[in-house]
């Protein structure tokens, strides 16, 4: 199995472009604040999937999956910070949180599966 057939790794990639698309619509001036951070948080989920799976071992890629849930948590903090700025309206914070939670509970229960 590669990387890409992971379901994690499909719904991550998904993420990623609704945080590209919705970061679109910031203001200019945030070109390399939030909007920055958000979309390598993003990016950095399923990359790190792909890179732990690369690495042929359990542990190794348990421990990128960690780095995975790290930026869905850092993303979800992100999120609502855009969303009190009023830069994105609740249901987009919605979308990314509840993809992100759905993200984070594969993600736990591969990891699970690997220890």
């Amino acid at each position: 199995m590669n990387y890409n057939d992971l379901e994690v790794w499909k719904k991550s990639m998904e993420l990623v472009t609704v945080v590209y698309k919705i970061t679109k619509q910031f203001p200019a001036d945030e070109r390399y604040g939030l909007i920055d951070q958000m979309r390598r948080a993003a990016v950095s989920v399923p990359s790190n999937i792909a890179e732990g799976h690369a690495r042929r071992t359990k542990v190794d890629f348990a421990r990128f999956l960690r780095m995975s849930l790290g930026s869905c948590t850092e993303l979800e903090t992100q999120t609502m910070i855009a969303c009190n700025l009023d830069y994105v309206s609740k249901s987009e914070a919605d979308q990314i949180l509840d993809q992100s939670l759905l993200i984070r509970k594969m993600i736990s229960k591969l990891i699970t599966t690997l220890d």
